[in-house]
């Protein structure tokens, strides 16, 4: 279960986390990181301080010393009993009387093999495990309980809810902070100071909310009582959730806080980065009320009174430096601030306090989206509310009187700046899912001669869309766009497969259209940009503008595209960007993701009888256990898995034979390839008795998979930017089907596709020659078509190159594999029979694109 890198000084939960963090970032040599420079605040400088907010005479002093000792595992006997608590109760979330049962069974397993039936069992009971829980002395930052209710008048004809108390659930936010901030878990992610990043092209680098215009133009810097303090954004998410609609629709809406200090990579990881701060009241009311505009409107006023009251122990902390200790261990004088507030679109109509349908970020007019105008701001909605009566602010500048957003109680917060850009529900699911998806099927509903050759059409895109070849990280989806339930995840991965599905169905303007859009998503999506990047998003985004009057001109949108606010939200994309970082790190997915952790596996465990003060308390377990886990790693007590911490000794992996036909040739044509790289000559023209000789008794090993490790520009963001991915060649993918992964390879020197060759592996091997160890990968080759990508499409086509009868084969080091690319078909207007099977794909077809929206890194190499 629990285990800890010591290089990034970080924990993880379970083994398989681990494994894939050590995979990703340090089991194979990672190439140089380009070149960045960093020019730091010059005066929220974050110097390091006593516990009473002196700062120290020498900056480089060590930080205080923590007086535990190694082996204190709190309330837990050993490691392994810690690591028993954590599988029952947070892996397994095992019921009562299930871990009541397995207590049983290892007590009664102890007197069969003869050991003392009073030995020390693992735990005496479920209520002991849970007490050894509870009594940790880290994390759990504890709930208390508020109720609120209407301050009105109240007559005993009044509705309901004028004399209903409604319930909070809350935390206090300072603890949380406190927590956060000292947690060792962040020492390799926490940013203390605002900077600027520079690559080594001298463009300017927008990646982590400290790296962005917002946190540099803080105001408190100009007060002299600030210089050296550390700011701390705080960021905010909310996000409404229903755990079950078939026992009744159980909603609960959390509120998640985040210090913004904290990188945007471990933000996305879901780990104690992101912590469950409250639960909001839920007004119910009859259907007779919920058409009562003063209803509506105290749902509103409650709504903010309470984000205000729950925030409140940080507001002296936003003019005068709190001393906090961070997780390098030193303490820093920090100016607290609230920061990117992140919420879906309903959400964010609330949070400012404006119409239904209108922006809240620019004063642009409902159903006048299709374009930008003014931004809003805090002191000009004050002059309106001055200013203006109550439908006036409704109808001609979208802004609800009597309600004053939460941000208003607090020094230099802007609701309308701090809204975050939100990829899920604006990009993804809206833009993409919501709008272009079923506009497009709308279309050809529309174009189809009847309805019946119009399913068809949509069965054959979705067969199409069935028969993409499998690729390392990429959804396949078997029943191409019919399922009922669409995650963020879902559609995220089927933009990646869609656009090629439509070719020979709908006009070339709708899939240049939607190409266009493509090119801005994940120009979004990136990690890390830069001005280039981003005038590259305007440009995106101005030709999709163009384009989508296809949809104008067919009827399938005949009023246009004034009335869309979630699209009409890319227009502030890149200004957004440059102020807050790259918008992966203040997006709903990752609150989404939260709530799978903090409310509905708690839910589901739960006996459903007042679930939310059992969800609270499950909460508080967590974050104990996580807590724990974190100081354990700090003091190396989580070293290696569970049985090597007690037996101190590793198990070895073998490899298997394979026998390949012609194999002693090409491994000898392989030799001289890689010991006379100098010389070139193709193998036509080279005797095979002058390549090395290398005896056929050697043995040669035979891989599934390889590891490709590669710098992505796209993911700068990450820890040097690398990225990692597996390449597999199987003939028994998961017991299954075959599959063979294609693969990008370089060639020569040239940048860019041109560089590079396409080549399908049949097989990974290795053998040893002299003293060296080879590896290298058996390739079927594919050539480009053109020396241009298709202009329709706008990708790379390819197709087998043959030698004779055959399609051409080689072995190439697995050094100058750069990594996997996907290929389509090229379908044309031909048919794909219904019993066709997706493996089949790169067999059946002549020509095949080159998908460069497989994934970030293939749009950054192929664009």
């Amino acid at each position: 279960m629990a285990h800890f890198c010591n290089l990034c000084q970080r924990s993880f939960p379970t083994q398989r986390g681990f494994q894939k963090h050590n995979s990703s970032y340090h089991r194979h040599p990672k190439p140089q990181a380009q070149n960045t420079t960093y020019r730091y605040h010059p005066e929220l400088t974050a110097r390091p301080c006593d516990a009473q907010g002196r700062f120290l005479d020498d900056p480089n002093a060590p930080p205080p010393v923590s007086h535990l000792t190694d082996s204190d595992f709190q309330h837990f006997t050993d490691r392994a009993t810690f690591e028993a608590a954590e599988l029952l109760y947070e892996k397994m979330a095992a019921s009562k009387d299930d871990i009541k049962q397995l207590l049983r069974i290892l007590r009664a397993k102890t007197v069969l093999d003869g050991h003392d039936p009073d030995a020390t069992p693992l735990f005496d009971s479920h209520q002991h495990l849970l007490d050894a829980i509870d009594a940790i002395q880290y994390g759990g930052t504890e709930w208390h309980t508020f109720a609120v209710r209407y301050g009105g008048p109240v007559a005993p004809d009044s509705p309901a809810w004028k004399r209903q108390h409604f319930v909070v659930h809350a935390r206090n936010s300072l603890e949380i902070l406190e927590g956060m901030a000292a947690s060792t878990d962040f020492v390799k992610t926490w940013e203390a100071r605002p900077y600027q990043e520079t690559n080594e092209k001298g463009e300017r680098v927008f990646t982590n909310l400290m790296s962005a215009h917002w946190a540099w133009k803080q105001a408190i810097a100009k007060n002299p009582a600030t210089h050296g303090s550390m700011f701390t954004p705080i960021c905010v998410g909310l996000d409404k959730t229903t755990t079950s609609v078939a026992t009744g629709s159980q909603e609960f809406h959390p509120v998640y806080l985040m210090a913004g200090n904290v990188t945007n990579e471990m933000r996305r990881a879901h780990r104690d980065a992101v912590v469950p701060l409250a639960f909001l009241p839920i007004p119910k009311g009859t259907c007779e009320d919920e058409d009562d505009p003063e209803f509506r409107l105290f749902k509103k006023q409650i709504y903010h009174e309470v984000l205000r009251h729950i925030l409140e122990p940080l507001r002296p902390g936003m003019t005068t430096p709190h001393v906090l200790r961070c997780p390098d261990g030193h303490y820093r004088r920090a100016v607290f601030g609230i920061g990117p507030i992140i919420a879906d679109y309903p959400e964010q109509v609330y949070l400012s306090g404006i119409v239904q349908g209108w922006c809240a970020k620019c004063q642009a007019p409902k159903n006048e989206l299709d374009g930008a105008a003014d931004p809003r701001f805090r002191e000009h909605t004050h002059t309106l509310w001055e200013t203006f009566d109550p439908g006036v602010l409704w109808d001609v500048f979208g802004v609800v009187d009597d309600v004053r957003p939460f941000t208003s109680y607090f020094p230099r917060a802007d609701i309308h700046e701090l809204l975050a850009p939100d990829l899920l529900h604006q990009l993804i699911k809206g833009t993409f899912k919501d709008h272009l998806v079923t506009w497009v099927e709308e279309y050809i509903n529309l174009t189809a001669p009847n309805r019946r050759e119009a399913k068809w059409i949509l069965d054959d895109i979705d067969r199409r869309i069935a028969a993409a070849p499998a690729f390392p990280g990429l959804r396949r989806f078997p029943q191409g766009r019919n399922f009922k339930q669409w995650t963020g995840n879902d559609s995220k991965a089927f933009m990646k497969v869609y656009l090629p599905a439509l070719t020979g169905y709908v006009p070339d303007k709708m899939i240049q259209c939607l190409s266009a859009f493509l090119d801005f998503a994940f120009l979004a999506r990136q990690s890390s940009h830069t001005l280039r990047t981003l005038t590259k998003m305007d440009l995106a985004l101005s030709r999709f503008h163009r384009l989508r009057e296809v949809f104008v001109e067919t009827g399938v949108r005949p009023d246009g595209f004034g009335n869309l606010p979630r699209q009409h939200a890319l227009f502030h994309y890149t200004w957004l960007i440059k102020l807050f970082g790259s918008p992966n790190g203040v997006c709903t997915s990752i609150t989404e993701s939260k709530h799978i952790v903090a409310v509905k596996r708690p839910w589901r465990s739960s006996n459903r009888h007042n679930p939310l003060i059992q969800i609270l308390r499950t909460n508080t377990r967590l974050s104990k256990l996580a807590a724990l886990r974190v100081e354990l790693g700090r003091r190396d007590s989580l070293r290696g898995d569970v049985l090597s911490y007690a037996l101190h000794k590793q198990i070895p992996h073998l490899g298997q034979k394979l026998g390949i036909p012609k194999l002693h040739a090409m491994i000898r044509r392989f030799l001289r390839d890689q010991l006379y790289p100098g010389f070139d000559e193709p193998d036509e023209v080279v005797p095979l008795n002058a390549c090395p000789w290398i005896l056929p008794s050697t043995r040669a090993s035979c891989h599934v998979s390889a590891t490709a490790t590669f710098f992505a520009p796209s993911e700068l963001g990450g820890p040097n930017g690398m990225h990692s991915e597996i390449i597999r060649c199987t003939p028994k993918w998961r017991k299954q089907h075959p599959r063979y992964d294609t693969v990008l390879v370089q060639l020569s020197e040239d940048l860019g596709f041109q560089g590079m060759g396409v080549g399908r592996v049949r097989a990974f091997i290795s053998f040893t020659y002299g003293i060296t160890l080879y590896e290298c990968a058996l390739l079927e080759w594919f050539e480009v078509v053109g020396d241009h990508p298709d202009p329709v499409m706008g990708m790379w086509i390819v197709r087998p190159e043959m030698a004779g009868h055959h399609q051409a084969m080689s072995l190439v080091s697995i050094d100058s594999i750069v990594r996997s690319c996907h290929l389509i078909g090229v379908y044309g207007t031909s048919h794909l029979p219904s019993n066709f099977h997706f493996t089949e794909t790169l067999d059946a077809f002549k020509y095949f694109y080159v998908n460069h929206y497989a994934d970030y890194h293939s749009f950054e190499i192929l664009k």
